[in-house]
């Protein structure tokens, strides 16, 4: 007679579900454990000032400081650059502008006032691209013996504008002071009677800025 062979079943290995519970269990402590991330902090920083005339180490750059956008001209007065010149100064320029239109020349300006800061800005960059302050003194007034800065001088394009002045100015009592600035006019009030007075070679030489 045959005799089939039963073996017994395998035992079935019961999961190791308490192992699994205690793990997650630790795990859920653990975390339960760790320290909330404080919330960033913040610093609370001023705002920032409002921008002014004269600011920190120069001028605020801009039409308030004394810049003038292209095409400006001596009747343009509303520009700070302008409204800011002696009155006396301002007056020559445009009548001799107006007449000067006759001729078919405009009095484009350069520049005209400027505050202390921008022209110590300006003073500054002449230092760096001419290399020292002996040399830029020969371009750059400081902020407190420049003409600009008080409103006493104009500096004019040269598209016919100032050669205009150097032939007729006089008569308006509008001269060129320096030699090597061909553009720079300021009001000379008795120049009408006795001329415009010699040139100075450059800012360098004029006993003014040295006083």
């Amino acid at each position: 007679m045959l005799h089939l062979r039963h073996d017994p079943a395998p035992p079935v290995r019961a999961r190791p579900m308490l192992a699994v519970a205690l793990a997650a269990a630790a795990v859920a402590g653990l975390a339960g454990c760790q320290a909330t991330p404080d919330p960033p902090t913040t610093t609370s920083v001023a705002p920032a000032k409002a921008p002014t005339d004269d600011v920190g180490d120069g001028a605020r750059q801009g039409e308030a400081a004394g810049q003038v956008p292209d095409g400006t001209t001596v009747f343009d007065d509303a520009l700070p650059a302008l409204a800011n010149l002696d009155p006396a100064l301002l007056a020559a320029l445009q009548q001799a502008a107006a007449d000067a239109e006759d001729d078919g020349v405009t009095f484009f300006v350069n520049s005209g006032w400027r505050s202390a800061g921008y022209q110590d800005r300006l003073l500054r960059e002449a230092v760096a691209q001419y290399g020292s302050a002996a040399e830029a003194a020969r371009w750059v007034a400081s902020a407190d013996t420049s003409s600009h800065v008080t409103g006493d001088a104009v500096d004019l394009q040269q598209t016919g504008g100032s050669q205009w002045v150097a032939d007729h100015g006089a008569a308006y009592g509008l001269c060129l002071v320096y030699a090597n600035e061909p553009w720079h006019v300021e009001l000379r009030p008795d120049a009408a009677d006795r001329g415009c007075p010699e040139l100075y070679a450059d800012p360098s030489q004029d006993p003014r800025l040295h006083g």
